[in-house]
Parts: C-alpha cells; sequence; structure tokens
C-alpha cells in the first residue's frame, strides 16, 4: 500500500517494511519517542531508504467503534497527546516550528509538491502560490510549543480493539517542537464535532482557538 506521503509500505510477516527517502529521519524519532516511554514500534532494521518495524498489535483508532468503546477511545486520544505535549521541548532534538515549517512549505511550493488535487474542499482550485500567501497572511503571532506528533490522525494511532486502549504510535516522521494546536487541528479534522468536543474538555481546553486550527489545517495541505 502507499502512504498519503507517498511512501510505500507493505507488511511481511510481522514486520512493516516501509520504502521511502525520509525514513532515516523516521527512525530516528521513533527511537527517541521508545526512550521517553512512548509506545512505538520497534525498529529491526534502517538502511538504504527503508525501514523495516515489528507490527504493533491492534487496530487504527479510526476503527467503527461501538457506542461504548467510543469514550475509551476519546480518551486514549487525550492520553497520548496529553503524553506527547508534556515531553520537555529541551530535550526534543526535532524542529516543526513556524520558522521552519514555513521555509519548507516555501520550497516545497517552488519545487511543485504540493498535491493540489487533494485539497479541502475549501481550498479546492487554488494555487501552490495561492495557499502560500495565505498561509503568510493568517501566520499565528505566537507558538505555544510542545513536542507535537505532527500527523495525528486516528490512523496513525493504534489500540486494543477490546478496550480502546493504546498500543502504539506510527508514522511519526513529522514529529517535532511545534505548536499544540498542530495536533489538535489534525485532530479536529479527522474527528466529528462531539468526539472533538469531548477531547478538547478531557484535553483540558474549554474551546478551540479557532484561528489557530484553519491555520494549521491549511498548513497540512502543503505537505
Amino acid at each position: 500500500m502507499t502512504g498519503l506521503s507517498g511512501a510505500e509500505v507493505r507488511r511481511v510477516g510481522n514486520h512493516f517494511v516501509k520504502r521511502d527517502p525520509a525514513v532515516a529521519a523516521e527512525a530516528e524519532r521513533l527511537e527517541w519517542l521508545a526512550q521517553q516511554g512512548i509506545k512505538v514500534p520497534r525498529i529491526v532494521d534502517q538502511r538504504d531508504g527503508v525501514l523495516t518495524t515489528e507490527a504493533v498489535p491492534g487496530v487504527p483508532a479510526s476503527y467503527d467503534w461501538t457506542d461504548e468503546l467510543r469514550p475509551a477511545v476519546v480518551a486514549t486520544f487525550v492520553e497520548l497527546a496529553r503524553a506527547l505535549h508534556s515531553l520537555p521541548i529541551e530535550d526534543c532534538p526535532f524542529r516543526r516550528d513556524l520558522d521552519t515549517t514555513m521555509a519548507e512549505a516555501r520550497s516545497r511550493v517552488a519545487a511543485g509538491l504540493v498535491d493540489l488535487d487533494n485539497l479541502e474542499d475549501s481550498y479546492a482550485g487554488w494555487t501552490g502560490e495561492q495557499l502560500l500567501a495565505e498561509l503568510e497572511r493568517t501566520r499565528p503571532s505566537s507558538e505555544d510549543l510542545v513536542v507535537c506528533h505532527g500527523d495525528l490522525t486516528p490512523d496513525n494511532v493504534l489500540v486494543d480493539p477490546r478496550t480502546g486502549r493504546l498500543t502504539g504510535v506510527i508514522d511519526v516522521g513529522r514529529l517535532g517542537v511545534a505548536d499544540r494546536w498542530l495536533d489538535l487541528a489534525i485532530l479536529q479534522r479527522e474527528l466529528t464535532q462531539e468526539p472533538f468536543a469531548a477531547f478538547l474538555a478531557g484535553y483540558g481546553l474549554t474551546g478551540p482557538d479557532q484561528d489557530k486550527l484553519d491555520f494549521y489545517i491549511l498548513l497540512d495541505e502543503l505537505f
């Protein structure tokens, strides 16, 4: 199968094999997260653009949950986000702050790497230059920096299908120090209104910062 990043991923027995030029960066992040006590796949091998990891038990949190288990899955998202966001940023060697990501976004637009055929409905038909101009116009004046997953979708969070509890976190190639609203924006896009409201309450926020949510969804369009 092919991931959204264009990486080729296949399962071989109890291992997953990912072929992508960026796997070295992902391997570094997996090793660092494991040292912090976060549940991630164990690396078996990494060389020549190929990363092999042990398969993590469980199912993606995008699974069609029963009403009984859905609150437990939302609670798992809360615990995971709080665990990641409470890691000391001074100990994290990976940067995803706005200076870093905006520079990368400019490079991607210049190189024609933005997938303009897969934009949110509100940006359908926009050019890379238009997206970048809107990004520059709406850039937040400050950042609430934490350690972010960077692509915190339900597909990248694996849970026990019987309990909804976390079994592992995958696809961590975008992990780094960034505004917490980067992770929260990705979650808001993926969850329906009621689960996201429950997540925010459990996370400890009284409501969304809509300007930052909109900005970080737009930023994600360029990656």
